[in-house]
C-alpha cells in the first residue's frame, strides 16, 4: 500500500475519532503539542507523521494506538466493529474518581472490536463466530476479561491481580488512596450484580447484545458503589452453592444484588440505548427519593 494512502487512512479516522468526542481541531492540536494547521494536514492525509506523533494524538483521544490502527483499516475496508452512540451516554451519572465517559466509551468500543476481529477471522478460518462455540456464561465472561483488559488500556484504572477483588484499581485518583472497580458484563439487559465475595465499593456491569454477524454491542453500562453484604443495609443477597438438575456441576458459591442494590445501580445507568433498552416497567427499591440522575427520574 502506498504511504500517501496509509496516511488518509489513518488521518480519516483521527478526524472521525476526534468529531465522535467533539473535540474541536485547535484543542486536539493543542492537547498533542502539534499545530492545528499540520493536524488538518494529517487529517486530510496531507501531512506525513511519525510513530510518536501518532502516539501523541491517540493519548489525546484516549485511545490505544493499536486500537486507532484497526479502526482506521477496519473503517477504510467497509467492514467496521460496532461503536457506542455518544448521545447516549449519561453525563450526570456519578462515576468513580478519575473515571469519565470517554474512557468508558474507548473501552466499550475497544472491547467491540476485539470481538469483532476476533469473528471476522474466526469466518473466514473456519465459516463460524465465536458465539456459537462458546456456552453463553463463558462467553460472557471472555468479554468481561476484555472489558478490564479495555479499561486497563484506555483508562487510569489498571489491572489488580486476577485472583484478587477488586477487578482494577487507581492508585493516584484519590490523593493515594486506591479506589477499586469491579467489572462484570452480561447479556441480561438492565440485570443487577454477581460476585463471589459481596464486597463494597464500586462495580461496573455492562450488558450487551449481539449483532447479526456474532459480534457484540453494548447497550447499557451501569456503575454503582454497593455496599458489601456485612455492612448494615448491604445491597447483596448470599445464593450460596447449587447443583445445576440437568447438568450435575455445582455453582461457586455465589452473591446476587438485591433489589436494592439492582435499583442502585439502574439509577446509575451511564449509558443506555434507549431504543434497545425499555426500563419504564423495572422495579426499584431505594431509601430515600429518586435521585436526580436516575433513568427513573422525570427531568430524564
Amino acid at each position: 500500500m502506498l504511504m500517501d494512502s496509509i496516511q488518509k487512512i489513518i488521518g480519516a479516522c483521527v478526524r472521525t475519532l476526534r468529531k465522535q468526542q467533539k473535540i474541536s481541531l485547535e484543542a486536539l492540536a493543542a492537547k498533542a503539542g502539534v499545530s492545528y494547521q499540520y493536524l488538518s494536514g494529517v487529517e486530510t492525509g496531507k501531512e506525513n507523521f511519525t510513530v510518536q506523533v501518532l502516539e501523541s494524538l491517540a493519548k489525546s483521544l484516549s485511545i490505544p494506538v493499536r486500537a486507532l490502527v484497526v479502526a482506521a483499516y477496519d473503517g477504510a475496508s467497509g467492514v467496521s466493529a460496532p461503536k457506542l452512540d455518544p448521545k447516549y451516554f449519561r453525563p450526570q451519572a456519578p462515576l468513580p474518581i478519575g473515571l469519565n465517559a470517554s474512557h468508558i466509551e474507548a473501552s466499550a468500543n475497544l472491547t467491540q472490536s476485539i470481538i469483532h476481529r476476533i469473528n471476522h477471522n474466526m469466518s473466514l478460518e473456519v465459516g463460524q463466530n465465536l458465539q456459537s462455540l462458546i456456552q453463553g456464561n463463558n462467553f460472557s465472561g471472555l468479554v468481561s476479561n476484555i472489558f478490564s483488559n479495555s479499561m486497563d488500556e484506555c483508562s487510569p484504572y489498571k489491572h489488580n491481580h486476577d485472583q484478587k477483588y477488586p477487578d482494577l484499581i487507581c492508585k493516584e485518583c484519590n490523593n493515594g488512596r486506591e479506589i477499586g472497580l469491579e467489572v462484570k458484563t452480561t447479556i441480561n439487559i438492565g440485570k443487577g450484580g454477581e460476585s463471589h465475595n459481596g464486597h463494597s465499593g464500586w462495580h461496573v456491569i455492562a450488558c450487551y447484545n449481539f449483532v447479526e454477524s456474532g459480534d457484540i454491542r453494548f447497550v447499557h453500562i451501569m456503575f454503582a458503589d454497593i455496599n458489601g453484604h456485612q455492612t448494615e443495609s448491604p445491597d447483596w443477597n448470599y445464593v450460596g452453592s447449587k447443583v445445576n438438575s440437568t447438568t450435575g456441576s455445582r455453582r461457586t458459591e455465589t452473591y446476587n444484588t438485591n433489589l436494592k442494590g439492582t435499583t442502585k445501580l439502574r439509577d446509575g445507568s451511564v449509558y443506555l440505548d434507549s431504543e434497545k433498552v425499555i426500563f419504564k416497567r423495572w422495579r426499584q427499591d431505594r431509601e430515600g427519593s429518586i435521585p436526580p440522575w436516575s433513568i427513573f427520574a422525570k427531568n430524564t
